[in-house]
């Protein structure tokens, strides 16, 4: 039985990648945005090595020449290959319920730009939650003029440079607007480190990175047009100097969002992080 499985399993590492895309011909959304989907296809190498690779295989188990090493090479981008075709599908759906009035930009030169790029990060993501957050980024520039297209590669950028860990960080704040930086790592972690361990060092690594990026800052209070507010040590009592730095789980402090923070999480992470807030 064992070894019918594995011959059924042969035959379906042959034939998934033209059995799929036959399948993906006959849905009306991949027929309506087939540019899109080959503009995103385009942009990931080994899809045509897949696809070549597949029909090469076939050629040789009719010859009865099979190349193990090339079978499982690709066996191992099948699975690869039915990720894309979800995101791909995804996508399609998202740009399918996007109205009438988009449909110029869906189809422009501008955005094929945007949908290779993001299809270039969603291939080296390392984890489906980051992959979710390409796709995110490339529904959502479809369908709303509050970022200009530069600002959409920034957030691109931002999705290749950092981790999820600082995406762990950046949700915190997201529904805690002016938590500290206790709070923070409170929400991520139940083991407090010392402060000379390797976690609070990565903490402060983290806060580091976001805070010099532009995504998040400390709390600063405005004026009613938006001027911030200088501020002044003007009748604050003076604390003696204390003996030791500044802890990595300081707990005065708010942080926030910047405004680029937040059109961030609104791209990428807004569906995300409202699944996670109500869980």
């Amino acid at each position: 039985m064992d070894e019918e499985n594995k011959k059924l399993d042969k035959n379906r590492t042959e034939e998934f990648i033209s059995y799929d895309l036959a399948l993906l011909k006959e849905k009306g959304k991949w027929t309506k945005y087939c540019r899109v989907v080959a503009n995103a296809m385009s942009a990931i190498p080994w899809v045509g090595q897949v696809l070549s690779s597949g029909a090469a295989i076939h050629g040789e188990q009719e010859q009865g020449k099979v190349n193990e090493l090339h079978e499982e090479w690709l066996k191992v981008h099948k699975d690869k290959i039915e990720l894309l075709m979800v995101a791909l599908d995804d996508m399609a759906s998202r740009l399918e319920s996007v109205h009438d009035e988009y449909e110029a930009r869906i189809q422009s030169d501008e955005y094929m730009g945007l949908v290779r790029r993001a299809f270039k990060s969603w291939d080296a993501s390392e984890t489906q939650e980051k992959q979710q957050y390409v796709i995110n980024l490339i529904s959502n520039a479809a369908a709303s003029h509050l970022c200009p297209d530069d600002q959409i590669r920034l957030f691109n950028d931002w999705l290749d440079k950092y981790h999820e860990i600082h995406f762990k960080v950046i949700r915190a704040i997201y529904q805690n607007n002016g938590i500290t930086r206790l709070g923070i790592w409170q929400s991520v972690s139940d083991i407090m480190p010392r402060e000379d361990s390797a976690e609070a060092d990565l903490f402060k690594l983290l806060i580091r990175d976001l805070s010099t990026g532009g995504v998040i800052r400390q709390y600063r209070p405005t004026t009613y047009d938006g001027q911030f507010v200088r501020q002044t040590t003007r009748g604050k009592t003076k604390k003696p100097a204390s003996s030791t730095m500044e802890s990595a789980f300081e707990n005065t402090k708010p942080y926030q969002l910047t405004e680029l923070g937040s059109q961030f999480v609104h791209y990428t992470m807004n569906q995300v992080v409202k699944r996670i807030g109500s869980a």
